[in-house]
């Protein structure tokens, strides 16, 4: 059994992904790791970041964005498709630049894959979800976020990654294109993979969290759009309230020790210090923090009313 590790990225280092720590997480376990890089401005430094590595089993794939023609976010879906279809691995394992895997994890998943190999009713693994955010401290448990996602697929040249690259779906036929389609498409059927993805997506200093937001909504709605949307914003994201959300107590991934090192945005984040009411986010709506209550102390944190892109078997 082989298993390939898959990922795109582009203009990494300038928005603060922890790219190389990402890739790393997942080295041990896989047999080779395909990245699709994006060409970046000229001060980004992904490519320098990802060959400090020094790995063999990295490959790297240069490629340029359309967002006009994949547009919607779905560039990054075909980005993605890019990287998977170089892999060689019976399992690709998928992650996005801001996901990191615990060394703890890492056993059980390859033997996951091991036992689950020969049975060609199970297409993919499903992990668990933990989001930080603000800090390295704090995490979100809420309706409003997804609580588990595919991240393993099997190696079949009719799964692709779906939408803008949160998923992946079973398109036969697939024209390259529309990477939203849902007639023709199938969802697929998957395990739980008994492991939790550590997302940082939104773990960065205010100023650069808000430079990320600027860059996504450009590769989903265009750059003038993005331009016009953020004139009147802030020129710093604010992530509001931390006091309400739980503290993690557990270690972090091993491979992160550095790049939390890098963490000096504490004073930016406390609400003392606010000439100005914290902002408040879609997860602090009253909705969602009742729903999230159902779901976490009646439901064992199964959600209610949520699109599930994956049939569990």
């Amino acid at each position: 059994m082989t298993i390939s590790g898959f990922t795109m990225v582009r203009n990494a280092t300038k928005l603060y992904y922890p790219v190389k720590e990402s890739i790393s997480s997942i080295l041990p376990i896989v047999d080779e790791f395909v990245v699709a890089l994006g060409k970046g401005d000229p001060d980004d430094r992904t490519l320098e970041e990802i060959l400090s590595l020094g790995s063999e089993k990295i490959k790297i794939i240069h490629t340029e964005w359309d967002t006009a023609k994949y547009s919607g976010g779905t560039e990054y879906a075909h980005q993605t498709d890019i990287s998977k279809d170089a892999c060689r691995g019976d399992w690709l394992f998928y992650l996005q630049s801001d996901e990191v895997v615990h060394e703890d994890y890492l056993p059980g998943i390859r033997q996951k894959c091991e036992e689950l190999l020969a049975n060609e009713t199970v297409e993919g693994l499903l992990f668990d979800y933990l989001h930080f955010w603000g800090d390295y401290n704090h995490y979100i448990v809420s309706h409003a976020w997804y609580n588990r996602e595919i991240r393993i697929i099997r190696n079949r040249k009719d799964i692709h990654s779906w939408g803008d690259a949160q998923s992946f779906r079973r398109i036969p036929d697939f024209e390259g294109f529309n990477y939203r389609q849902k007639p023709g498409s199938f969802k697929l059927r998957v395990a739980r993979a008994d492991a939790t993805i550590y997302h940082y997506g939104w773990v960065r200093p205010p100023h650069l969290m808000q430079q990320k937001r600027k860059s996504f909504h450009a590769d989903y709605a265009g750059r003038a759009t993005a331009e016009e949307e953020f004139r009147s914003q802030e020129s710093q994201f604010d992530y509001g309230d931390l006091s309400r959300l739980p503290v993690f107590t557990k270690s972090q991934p091993a491979v992160m020790k550095n790049w939390i090192k890098r963490f000096d945005w504490a004073h930016e984040l406390d609400i003392r210090k606010r000439q100005s009411t914290p902002t408040k986010h879609k997860h602090d709506r009253l909705k969602y923090r009742i729903l999230t209550s159902i779901e976490q102390n009646l439901l064992g944190g199964n959600q209610l009313f949520t699109f599930k892109n994956y049939i569990l078997v």
